[in-house]
């Protein structure tokens, strides 16, 4: 059996990807987007007439006296979830869809524009439950995210490198948190010099192990799903995870690969362990983000990140915008 077909029977295998065709070829049971998934889809030729569609809509919505940076703003606002709802159609699970970055330290913007997409999405005729709103994993998040979750909106708290949000999430009673695996190896490559680390003892790994453990040990409802792998090591050391979101590029070698994959991540083993159980209030939650240098540059750094891939993406709406209200040449 492939690798792939291993994991599956132990760990739901999520795509991280905007690429409906990708989709399509691996088959996943849900999907994962994020600003720069979708932005990356958004400029493939394929792709076009969802961006037209999403555009011509915001047109209409708006009236043709509409500025072109009103319409390519609602435009943008809408695009996310026209994405999410040609996945909807492949897979039989969740779809994935982010608040905008932007918002990573407002609870009330982040609210409000949940509240938004899960309207849209059920104005399609799609059930809330098919949807995690991914939420960047700050204090305002988390709290966000647990009148959400109170509301029957169920979140993704993305952008997670260290136990102190995760214990925070769980905390919280979100839905699922996304440790960002190869992100926090990149880190701790870049702080120590070193060229790579044996699978094993891959600080991204070691992360969402402790989670795991942290979480099976004291019962939290809370799903972990490892994200931001950086090799397929990386992918079978977290075999077992609750989940696990791959980007095409690994799903690929590990569908293509045989070979006997070991569980390594189990509850049972998880009960066994002697781990301190601990309460995150905001102080203390600053405390350790603070103390944690890699938790806090790679935090700021993703917020910075998808930030600057929703600016690229209005850019690209607005210059599709001019495109099409340009006269035909003959």
């Amino acid at each position: 059996m492939s690798l792939l077909s291993q994991l599956k029977e132990m760990t739901v295998v999520v795509a991280d990807t905007g690429d409906i065709g990708a989709i399509e070829a691996f088959t996943p049971q849900d999907t994962t987007t994020n600003p720069s998934l979708i932005t990356a889809a958004a400029g493939l030729p394929q792709y076009q007439s969802i961006v037209d569609e999403t555009l011509q809509q915001a047109m209409d919505g708006l009236g043709t006296d509409a500025i072109d940076k009103d319409v390519a703003m609602e435009a943008f606002k809408h695009l996310a979830v026209a994405f999410g709802k040609r996945i909807l159609e492949i897979i039989p699970g969740r779809v994935s869809t982010e608040v905008d970055a932007r918002l990573s330290y407002d609870t009330e913007g982040t609210l409000a524009t949940a509240r938004d997409l899960i309207a849209e999405y059920e104005a399609a005729g799609v059930s809330r439950d098919r949807i995690l709103v991914k939420i960047a994993s700050t204090w305002e998040g988390i709290k966000a995210a647990e009148i959400l979750e109170k509301e029957g909106i169920h979140c993704n708290l993305t952008l997670l490198f260290g136990l102190h949000q995760a214990i925070a999430c769980a905390e919280a009673g979100v839905t699922l948190i996304s440790p960002f695996v190869g992100r926090i190896l990149d880190w701790h490559k870049q702080d120590t010099g070193r060229d790579s680390y044996p699978p094993s003892e891959d600080p991204g790994v070691l992360s969402v192990t402790e989670i795991y453990n942290y979480y099976k040990k004291f019962g939290y409802k809370t799903e972990i799903m490892g994200a931001s792998f950086r090799n397929i090591d990386e992918i079978k050391e977290l075999a077992g995870c609750d989940l696990l979101t791959i980007s095409p590029k690994l799903l690929e070698p590990l569908a293509e690969t045989d070979g006997k994959l070991p569980r390594k991540l189990c509850p049972e083993n998880a009960q066994n362990l002697d781990i301190e159980k601990k309460t995150i209030d905001k102080a203390t939650f600053d405390e350790m983000h603070a103390a944690d240098r890699m938790a806090t540059a790679k935090l700021a750094e993703g917020i910075e990140g998808f930030t600057k891939a929703l600016e690229e993406l209005e850019q690209l709406l607005a210059d599709r915008l001019t495109q099409i209200k340009q006269p035909a040449t003959v």
